[in-house]
C-alpha cells in the first residue's frame, strides 16, 4: 500500500507536468494524431491512380492509335502528352512532367500485320520506386496486347475457334492469389508500420525527454525523494499518466484502421490489444533506456531519434529483411518496431495464433525491462548530475 500510495502521487505531480508543458500534449497527442490521419488519407485509394504518361507515335495509325487509348484506359496511366521525338519525352521525364512513355516507331503495324516482330520501346523513371513498378507493369501489358490483337485476327481469318486461339496466345493460364491483402492496397501495409513507426518515435523521444527534463528544471531530487529513493516506485508513478494517453491513442489509431477503414484483420481484437500494450511499453523501455545509457538530454533524444528513423528502413516492410546482408539482418532484432510489424504481421495479417510470434513477444516484452539494469545509474544521475546545455 505504501508503494501504491507514491506511485499514486507520483502520477498526479505528473498530471500537473503534461498539463503545464504543451510539448507533451503537442508530442503524445496532437502530432500523433496528425500522422494518423495525414498517412491514411494520403493513400485512401490504395494505389497511385492516372498518373501521367507520354506517347511517341511515329507511325500514326489506327493501330497504334487504339494501343494509346488502352494505355489511357488503365487505372494508373493517364496519356497527358504526345511528343515528336525520343529527345523531347525523354526531357519531359528529367523535368517530372511523366513518369514514363511509349514509343511507337514508323512501320509498327505495317510489321505486325505482315507477322514481323516491331520493336517499340517504354521508358519509365525510377527515381520512384512505385510509379516506375505500376507504369512498368502498363507498358508491358500494352506491348504484349498489341502482337496479341493482331494475331487473334489473324487466327480468325484463318478459321480457328476462341478456345484455340486463347490457347495459342496465352498457353499458361496464371491464376493469382494474393494472400491477405487482394486488392494491393499500399494502405493496408505501408499506414500498419509508418504510423505504429511514428507513434514510437514520439514515445521514445518522448520518455527521454520527460527524465532529462528532470534535470534541467532541478526538480530531480524532488522526484526520487517522493518516490522514497526507488528507482522502480519513481519510474512507474513518472510514466503511468504518459502510458495511459499513449495507450488511448495507440488504440484510437487500431479502432480507425481496422473497425472503420475495415483494414485487414484476422483472429481477436485481444490480439491488437496485447500488441498496442506491448508498443507503448516497449517503446518507453528503450527510451528510458537511452537515458540510463546516456545520461543527458540532448544524447539521449539524439540516440532515440536515430534508432527510430532506422527502424522504418530495418522493420522489413518497404525492404524484406532476408534480402539484406547478414549483419543488418541480425541487427534489425534491436529495434522494436521490427518485432511489432513481425506481431501484426503474423497474428492480425495472417491471423496465426499468438504462439507463432512467441519470440516476438517476447523481445517486446524484454525492451520494456531494458532499462532494469539501469535503474540505479539513472537514480544516481538524478541525485548528483547537473545539467549541462
Amino acid at each position: 500500500m505504501k508503494y501504491l500510495h507514491l506511485i499514486l502521487q507520483l502520477a498526479r505531480r505528473e498530471a500537473r507536468i503534461l498539463y503545464k508543458n504543451h510539448i507533451y500534449g503537442f508530442c503524445m497527442v496532437v502530432f500523433p494524431l496528425l500522422v494518423i490521419l495525414f498517412f491514411t488519407s494520403l493513400m485512401d485509394e490504395g494505389q497511385p491512380q492516372e498518373m501521367p504518361v507520354g506517347i511517341v507515335d511515329l507511325d500514326q495509325t489506327s493501330t497504334t492509335r487504339a494501343l494509346e487509348r488502352r494505355l489511357d484506359a488503365f487505372q494508373a496511366s493517364r496519356v497527358v502528352a504526345r511528343y515528336t521525338s525520343v529527345a523531347e519525352a525523354r526531357r519531359a521525364i528529367q523535368e517530372n512532367q511523366i513518369y514514363a512513355f511509349l514509343y511507337l516507331p514508323k512501320g509498327t503495324t505495317d510489321a505486325l500485320l505482315s507477322g514481323r516482330q516491331p520493336k517499340i520501346s517504354f521508358y519509365y523513371s525510377q527515381a520512384s520506386l512505385t510509379a516506375g513498378a505500376l507504369l512498368f507493369k502498363d507498358l508491358k501489358t500494352i506491348a504484349t496486347l498489341g502482337s496479341a490483337a493482331v494475331g487473334q485476327a489473324t487466327m480468325q481469318a484463318r478459321g480457328l475457334t476462341p478456345e484455340q486461339i486463347q490457347t495459342l496466345l496465352q498457353p499458361i493460364r496464371i491464376d493469382l492469389h494474393q494472400i491477405a491483402n487482394p486488392w494491393t492496397n499500399y494502405n493496408v501495409y505501408l499506414s500498419t508500420m509508418l504510423v505504429p513507426g511514428c507513434i514510437m518515435l514520439f514515445i521514445f523521444l518522448i520518455s527521454a525527454y520527460s527524465i532529462g527534463m528532470e534535470l534541467k528544471t532541478r526538480r530531480s531530487k524532488e522526484w526520487i525523494m517522493m518516490a522514497d529513493g526507488n528507482a522502480v516506485v519513481a519510474i512507474i508513478g513518472k510514466f503511468l499518466p504518459q502510458t495511459l494517453i499513449f495507450l488511448a491513442v495507440v488504440y484510437l489509431y487500431q479502432y480507425y484502421v481496422f473497425g472503420i477503414l475495415h483494414f485487414p484483420c484476422l483472429g481477436s481484437p485481444w490480439k491488437l490489444v496485447i500488441l498496442g500494450l506491448l508498443q507503448v511499453l516497449a517503446s518507453q523501455g528503450f527510451g528510458i533506456f537511452a537515458f540510463g545509457l546516456m545520461p543527458s538530454l540532448r544524447m539521449s533524444m539524439s540516440i532515440c531519434s536515430l534508432w527510430a528513423v532506422l527502424s522504418f528502413s530495418m522493420a522489413g516492410s518497404a525492404f524484406p529483411l532476408m534480402g539484406m546482408d547478414g549483419p543488418l539482418q541480425s541487427l534489425a532484432w534491436l529495434f522494436p518496431l521490427r518485432h511489432y510489424y513481425m506481431v501484426y504481421q503474423i497474428c492480425v495479417f495472417n491471423g496465426y495464433p499468438l504462439l507463432e510470434a512467441w519470440f516476438h513477444f517476447s523481445a517486446l516484452a524484454a525492451f520494456t525491462l531494458l532499462p532494469w539494469p539501469l535503474l540505479r545509474k539513472i537514480k544516481n544521475a538524478m541525485l548528483t548530475y547537473e545539467y549541462i546545455p
